[in-house]
């Protein structure tokens, strides 16, 4: 699949492809730092802070020194190249957030963790808020309110985010799914919740792995789609028998965590 990117009329700060990727690596650093610290917070007062001045101080915090508006809304139309959505109007682009973040408040406590941290990482897309760094703030968005849901800051170096990173495609796919069904008048995220349970569960098994010192050579170090063209999480779970049982309480902290 092609990678998705933003293409808006906008000048670059860095032209340096070296200097670039430097920045946007020290930018990922202090993003995820922020992110973990305000979700931090959100657990201290058990209310999560789902404002616009969150998600914007969250993208300033990625494209600082790199984009122009860095922590500001796009100011114009913006096109996605790979992809066939055309996103909203930036004069719609506030009410669209407040909506997204209003459903996010409202479900909170009755929807899973799994589900509102899908719905976050498509709806962000689908508004497509920012001139750039769409991306990198709605996967960042959507670990942070799992996170928060699950009233953690959940274990793992090899995080969610990191995994999509590696591998784009399922996530890109997951995205066009959940476009094509709201077209239809739906909001169904269900790919995005498989693909993302299937990433929890990576997350989760590099800390078993690490407890027992085992090699990083198993199936979790595959890309999620990869792993599934290999008998999946089942190959996954033969080398790991242990988790069997933590399995079922990642399960069930997913469904019904929120409402104990």
């Amino acid at each position: 699949m092609t990678d998705r990117k933003s293409e808006a009329e906008i000048p670059a700060l860095i032209e340096d492809p070296t200097e670039l990727a430097k920045r946007e690596a020290a930018n990922a650093l202090d993003q995820f730092d922020w992110a973990m610290a305000e979700v931090g917070s959100w657990i201290a007062t058990d209310k999560p802070s789902l404002k616009i001045s969150m998600l914007l101080s969250l993208h300033r915090k990625a494209m600082d020194g790199i984009d122009p508006y860095a922590g500001n809304f796009r100011p114009a139309a913006v096109a996605i190249k790979g992809s066939g959505h055309k996103p909203i109007s930036g004069d719609d682009v506030p009410r669209y957030i407040e909506e997204m973040l209003e459903y996010l408040s409202e479900n909170w406590a009755d929807k899973t963790a799994i589900h509102l941290c899908s719905y976050a990482m498509w709806r962000l897309n689908w508004v497509h808020p920012f001139a750039d760094g769409n991306g990198r703030t709605s996967r960042m968005l959507s670990y942070m309110v799992l996170c928060g849901s699950l009233r953690q800051v959940l274990p793992g170096t090899r995080t969610i985010p990191e995994q999509i990173s590696e591998d784009k495609g399922p996530y890109y796919a997951a995205l066009e799914a959940a476009d094509k069904c709201y077209k239809r008048g739906q909001v169904d995220v269900s790919r995005m919740e498989k693909l993302l349970e299937d990433y929890l569960a990576v997350q989760l098994v590099e800390i078993h792995d690490q407890a027992n010192g085992r090699a990083n050579t198993t199936a979790t170090d595959l890309p999620v789609e990869t792993a599934t063209k290999q008998n999946g999480f089942v190959t996954s779970i033969e080398n790991h028998p242990v988790l069997i049982s933590a399995g079922v309480a990642i399960v069930l902290a997913i469904i019904g965590w929120v409402l104990v």
